[in-house]
C-alpha cells in the first residue's frame, strides 16, 4: 500500500470478544455513554455465545489478534497498515500486500511467535501495492459477502470471516455441515469482483488437523 494508503482502522477485521472480556473492555466507557454501552457489550457477548467456536476460543482469538497487531505496529507502521488479519480457533490468516518477500516473511514470523497461534496461513500478495481504489474494491467485496451470508437461509453467518486481497477471497470459520460449507462457497463465488475463493473452513465435528486450504476459481 502506498504512503497515501487508508489508515489502520480501515483494515480492521471482525474480532468478537467473549462476554466477560467485552464487558471488561467497555466498562470504563459505561460511565460516559450510559447504559447504551452496556447493552452493546451484552449484544456482542450474545453473538459470541452463539458462535460455533465458543466463548473461550473467541476470547483467545481476540488476544491473539491484539498481540499480532501490537508486534506489527512495534516493528513497522507500514506493516501494520498494509496487512490484515483473520483469527479463528488459533488459526491466523495474514492477508494484504507488501513490496517484498522480506516484509512478508517478517510479518508471518511475528504472527507465528504469538502464544496460542496454531497455524499461520500466508495470504499476502508480494510485489504489489493496493491504492485506495483497490482497497475500497476489496472492502466492498467483503461487505457484499457479509450481507449475502447474513441474508442466506440455512447459513450461520456469524461462524465465518472473509478477507479479500485483489479479489481473492480467503474464507475461515466453522461450518455446521459440509452442505453449509458448499452453500457458503457458492454464495461467495456469485459476488461481483471475486476472482478466486480459498477455503480454510473447518466442518463441525471433523478433526481439527492442520491442512492445506481448498482453492477454487
Amino acid at each position: 500500500m502506498s504512503a497515501g494508503a487508508p489508515p489502520p482502522a480501515w483494515r480492521a477485521r471482525r474480532a468478537t470478544p467473549a462476554i466477560a472480556l467485552a464487558g471488561l473492555m467497555l466498562l470504563p466507557l459505561a460511565f460516559l455513554a450510559g447504559c447504551g454501552v452496556v447493552a452493546g457489550a451484552a449484544a456482542t457477548g450474545g453473538v459470541v455465545a452463539m458462535q460455533e467456536r465458543g466463548v473461550d476460543s473467541a476470547a483467545s482469538d481476540l488476544g491473539i489478534r491484539l498481540e499480532i497487531n501490537r508486534r506489527w505496529l512495534a516493528h513497522d507502521l507500514a506493516m501494520h497498515t498494509r496487512l490484515g488479519l483473520q483469527v479463528w480457533e488459533g488459526r491466523v490468516v495474514v492477508g494484504g500486500a507488501v513490496p517484498g518477500r522480506a516484509q512478508r516473511d517478517t510479518a508471518i514470523a511475528l504472527a507465528r511467535g504469538v502464544p496460542g497461534v496454531r497455524e499461520v496461513i500466508d495470504a499476502v500478495e508480494v510485489g504489489r501495492t493496493r491504492d485506495a481504489a483497490r482497497f475500497l474494491s476489496d472492502t466492498q467485496i467483503e461487505k457484499e459477502i457479509d450481507l449475502r451470508l447474513l441474508l442466506a437461509r440455512d447459513v450461520e453467518s456469524i461462524n465465518y470471516s472473509v478477507q479479500s486481497v485483489f479479489g481473492t477471497v480467503h474464507l475461515i470459520g466453522t461450518a455446521r455441515s459440509r452442505d453449509e460449507r458448499v452453500r457458503v462457497g457458492v454464495l461467495i463465488r456469485q459476488v461481483g469482483g471475486v476472482r478466486r475463493l480459498v477455503d480454510h473452513v473447518r466442518v463441525r465435528g471433523e478433526a481439527r488437523s492442520l491442512r492445506h486450504p481448498a482453492a477454487s476459481p
